[in-house]
């Protein structure tokens, strides 16, 4: 049978999915699982921050892909409920994630699940990654966490669009603590990092709920139409073949290392600033009206 994907060997010996029709391959620099963990369940500091939220913790997982971050996200959670839970030597009850994950397709993630065994991440949660294919949703227990896992398919900018007007009803998804921003790249998929999706995505979010996003790309224009859309932005940390990578959050007191006027100075001379608007990719410096309204920021005043 035909298929859209196909195993790679990376040059760390790592095996990851490749998208044939998007000639792209996910996580290209140190493998799935490693990629997962360094660049979002890390960098969020998800465990940490599970452990201390009390009820649910949601998380956004915007590009399922392969389902590594997902997984990955599990798994590090889970193990970490797990340790604290036996050094303090007590029971306690069951810590309630709720994961929604936003993808055109789950075709990757069935891939996926033909080739488990190679790719490794996703033993242990063979069956809930099936129901999650097959139903778009599933629900499980692992040791002290109980995770709702749901898949909303479609086109994300307009279901941020259409649900960002206002805030979200109890029907509605619940607005994330944490978003695992991870569609493909800026020039082969331009509308997932314009100005609006982001001032979108950022209307979605609850100003008293603290929220974190961490996403592979240090652009100048992703990280400018990041601010633009509300976001504070900070720099990440580095993974894979990436020196750095970009975390934003709704405030600046999860960023480690915000951006500062420095940054905005180099924004100032570079070719490729201007954020994109449209689903057109192109690159421009940036405007004197982006510039300034950059400069009207809070993070910079």
């Amino acid at each position: 049978m035909q298929t859209s994907y196909r195993l790679v060997r990376l040059r760390n010996g790592a095996c990851s999915v490749r998208s044939l029709a998007e000639d792209e391959t996910f996580h290209p620099g140190i493998g799935p699982a490693a990629e997962a963990e360094a660049l979002y369940v890390l960098q969020l500091h998800l465990p940490e921050r599970v452990r201390e939220t009390s009820g649910e913790f949601v998380i956004w997982d915007v590009g399922l892909g392969a389902a590594a971050n997902a997984l990955t996200a599990i798994r590090l959670v889970r193990e970490s409920l797990t340790s604290s839970n036996a050094a303090a030597q007590e029971s306690r009850a069951p810590t309630q994630l709720r994961l929604i994950s936003f993808d055109h397709t789950s075709a990757a993630a069935a891939f996926v699940l033909e080739h488990g065994v190679e790719l490794g991440y996703v033993a242990g949660y063979e069956s809930a990654l099936a129901e999650l294919v097959k139903n778009h949703s599933v629900k499980f227990s692992d040791d002290l966490l109980q995770v709702e896992w749901t898949l909303e398919p479609g086109d994300f900018p307009a279901l941020v669009s259409a649900r960002g007007d206002a805030r979200p009803t109890q029907n509605e998804m619940p607005p994330p603590h944490a978003i695992l921003f991870d569609p493909y790249s800026p020039k082969k998929n331009s509308t997932m990092w314009t100005t609006p999706l982001f001032a979108g995505l950022f209307r979605r979010l609850d100003p008293q709920r603290p929220c974190a996003l961490a996403t592979f790309t240090r652009s100048t224009m992703a990280r400018t139409a990041l601010l633009l859309g509300g976001f504070f932005v900070g720099v990440g940390h580095p993974s894979g073949l990436k020196e750095e990578t970009t975390v934003a959050a709704n405030r600046p007191d999860l960023l480690d290392e915000p951006l500062d006027r420095h940054w905005l100075e180099r924004a100032k001379r570079s070719h490729s600033a201007e954020p994109l608007s449209g689903p057109v990719y192109r690159q421009a410096p940036l405007s004197p009206e982006t510039l300034e309204r950059l400069r009207q920021h809070p993070q910079f005043r």
